[in-house]
């Protein structure tokens, strides 16, 4: 469904799961057909077909996926790397 409208986020991927609970896939392919021809977003699918999306009460915690642990271990340790060679600018200055 995601390739028919813009999915932007986790609260639009929800708003997505609960439409296509409630008024079918066909329903969505029309109405997003109705929209025009670029993928409209949405909300406005929602106001063609005359819905309102649910408030979702409490937003899911992401998990951390493995690649984004790998990639935040590379950051640290290039940060690290570059704190170590740094020289503080008065570093050879004696006080007076």
């Amino acid at each position: 469904m995601e390739h028919l409208v813009r999915v932007q986020n986790e609260r639009d991927r929800r708003t997505l799961a609960w439409l296509r609970e409630h008024v079918g896939d066909a329903a969505i392919v029309a109405a997003a057909r109705r929209c025009g021809p670029s993928k409209p977003y949405l909300s406005l699918v929602c106001r063609t077909l005359g819905v309102s999306a649910p408030r979702f009460s409490a937003q899911r915690r992401p998990t951390p996926s493995a690649t984004a642990e790998q990639s935040l271990a590379a950051i640290r340790q290039i940060l690290a790397a570059r704190a170590r060679r740094a020289t503080p600018v008065f570093a050879g200055m004696q006080r007076g």
